[in-house]
C-alpha cells in the first residue's frame, strides 16, 4: 500500500463565522476511503477518521437538521 498524502485541510462549505468550523481533508478520502474530520480551532486536536458511508451519512443528517 502507499502512503496516502499529507493531509491538505479545507473548511465546510457550511461553516460559519461564529467559529463553528469544521474541516475535512478530501484528498486524503479519495486515496484511503477514509475521511478526517476536525474543528479549525484546534489544529493540532484530535481527528476523526471516518468512512466515506459514515461521513455521507454525517452530512445527510447535517443537512435535514437545518431551521
Amino acid at each position: 500500500m502507499t502512503n496516502p498524502p499529507p493531509l491538505q485541510w479545507i473548511k465546510s462549505s457550511h461553516s460559519g463565522n461564529g467559529g463553528q468550523c469544521v474541516e475535512w481533508s478530501p484528498s486524503h478520502a479519495s486515496a484511503t476511503g477514509i475521511v478526517p474530520v476536525r474543528d479549525s480551532k484546534r489544529p493540532n486536536g484530535p481527528v476523526l477518521m471516518v468512512s466515506t458511508n459514515a461521513f455521507a451519512g454525517l452530512i445527510s443528517l447535517a443537512r435535514s437538521a437545518k431551521p
